[in-house]
């Protein structure tokens, strides 16, 4: 597995608890880029903080067997034996009230089946990447927001959802631009996600002027902060 040291700029700039990763849905296998050899994963939404550790990896859909939701998500199918779980999964969910059964058929899902799925550091990953993820507090989620907007990556109306997690990615690569997870239970579990943070996806091809956009918008945020600050203080001093 490579262990790569991922470019700090991004998560100086916002002060990320962990950098952005890179994600591709691979129509073969990445020539050099090694498989996951780690151990058995609950969910492919453990894969992520590998990634943000700075290991770049690619993984088959054998890999992502533990979570037939995420499986679902990534268009993998699973193996005739455990063909059942996705149903199971999803009684389970709207038995107890997480899901209800109308929504499921509005889940985002890839078009395609992929032959490998990667992950790596967003800055250095060693394949071409489909979307970048990076796991941001709201404040940190709003600056990557405006600039996306700026850089021709979002959308005044930005694509939201939660449950599940995974689903921002094929959300992000059919509608091409940035989109706004509030991450689910399971997500928050398997990859350690902590509550005071959520997701913003973006299409890998618009990060490069994303992360030329942010500098200003850092600059605008700070300038706009200290006219507010002041009016605030002026109105309560009338």
């Amino acid at each position: 597995m490579s262990h790569l040291n991922p470019e700090p700029e991004v998560q100086m700039l916002l002060g990320l608890r962990q950098p952005p990763i890179a994600i591709g849905f691979l129509q073969s296998v990445p020539a050099g880029l090694p498989r996951w050899d780690g151990p058995a994963l609950a969910a492919g939404c453990g894969f992520w903080p590998q990634a943000a550790a700075g290991r770049s990896f690619y993984t088959l859909a054998s890999d992502h067997f533990n979570c037939a939701v995420g499986c679902h998500t990534h268009r993998l199918e699973l193996s005739p034996e455990r063909a059942g779980e996705l149903g199971q999964a999803i009684g389970l969910m709207t038995e107890c009230g997480y899901l209800a059964p109308e929504e499921v058929a509005g889940i985002p899902v890839l078009a395609s089946t992929p032959r490998a799925v990667a992950y790596g550091p967003a800055d250095n990953p060693g394949f071409a990447p489909d979307v970048i993820l990076i796991a941001a507090q709201p404040a940190q989620a709003m600056l990557l927001y405006e600039a996306a907007l700026q850089a021709g990556a979002g959308n005044p109306l930005t694509n939201a959802l939660g449950r599940p997690a995974c689903a921002v990615l094929p959300l992000t690569v059919a509608s091409g631009t940035a989109s706004a997870s509030f991450g689910c239970k399971g997500n928050r579990v398997n990859s350690d996600l902590p509550d005071s943070e959520m997701y913003l996806s973006i299409p890998a091809a618009k990060w490069p002027a994303v992360k030329l956009a942010l500098a200003a918008k850092l600059a605008a945020n700070a300038t706009m902060g200290h006219y507010y600050i002041e009016k605030r203080a002026a109105v309560a001093a009338a």
